[in-house]
């Protein structure tokens, strides 16, 4: 027979082992949490995406560019391996770095090991970012990757052939470099007087340039620095950009301006600003494209 007594002791210790429950609950929220933002910081994500390009000949349909912007100095397994076996097995044609490789002279160390395994994959191409400027000595970086077989473009270009085809890949400093370095636009008057009529392709830093280099004349521009946007909202192209303004553009994917087109990567390491070391709902992105000829 219960009685009033031993339901009161029931209903006294069932209140004590209640702020228990909740903390445990409390727990489990924030486990799950740091794991999530964890995943959202280091989980990289392979995007695969095809793009169309003005002018773009029969050759070089299907070229499979794998690009690796915005890096900041973070490696993924030992000397990058994880980043590397994830690259190859994308099986690319070429390989861009669109900037931002380094933010520190520390760690210009952990390039050799990253530019050689990239290199044994594919032809690899490099243009600088603006940290590698403010924070390195670039051509001391430029000369480790030219030594491990990476092909660094400033303000040149070459000419690949595909297919019995041609086209022009060109690369540009970034503005943080030399005051008097040749102009994008320089470097395509260039190109149209010794290669004029072939497809152009431009590997530029900075995406919020694309009315530049649209501008000027370049086919294909593909970029990084925008990091996304940091955190991808719905029906926004971010919610921040790197130079501090709201709902930035030209953040992650494809853009077109006339006949150019712009593919700009979310990045593989973490912002410095606005947000140091923080994105959310816009997890690294190893980016893959896909070029197709524009219909």
């Amino acid at each position: 027979m219960t009685t009033k007594t031993d339901s009161g002791r029931r209903a006294r210790a069932n209140k004590r082992r209640h702020p228990l429950r909740w903390v445990a609950a409390l727990l489990v929220i924030l486990i799950a949490g740091w794991f999530f933002l964890q995943w959202q910081l280091w989980g990289i994500q392979v995007t695969v995406t095809q793009v169309s390009v003005h002018g773009l000949p029969e050759g070089f349909e299907g070229l499979r560019i794998v690009q690796l912007s915005d890096l900041h100095g973070h490696e993924y397994g030992q000397d990058s391996g994880e980043l590397l076996a994830l690259v190859a097995e994308q099986e690319p044609d070429l390989i861009a770095i669109t900037g931002d490789l380094v933010d520190q002279e520390s760690q210009l160390e952990r390039v050799p090991a990253l530019a050689r395994g990239l290199a044994a994959i594919a032809p690899t191409y490099y243009v600088t970012g603006n940290h590698e400027w403010a924070s390195v000595n670039v051509p001391q970086l430029k000369g480790v990757l030219e030594e491990c077989g990476v092909t660094v473009l400033s303000n040149q270009y070459t000419v690949l052939e595909r297919g019995g085809d041609r086209v022009v890949l060109a690369g540009v400093d970034d503005p943080n470099g030399y005051a008097d370095q040749k102009t994008p636009e320089e470097l395509y008057g260039e190109i149209q007087e010794q290669d004029g009529g072939l497809c152009t392709i431009l590997l530029a830093h900075r995406n919020d340039r694309f009315d530049q280099y649209a501008a000027a004349g370049y086919d294909l521009v593909i970029s990084g620095h925008g990091h996304g946007g940091i955190v991808r909202l719905p029906f926004t192209d971010g919610l921040l950009g790197t130079n501090r303004k709201l709902f930035p553009t030209w953040t992650a994917g494809v853009y077109t301006l006339d006949d150019s087109t712009l593919f700009v990567s979310r990045g593989l390491g973490n912002n410095t600003v606005p947000i140091p070391g923080f994105r959310l709902f816009n997890r690294p992105d190893l980016a893959v494209l896909e070029l197709v000829t524009e219909e």
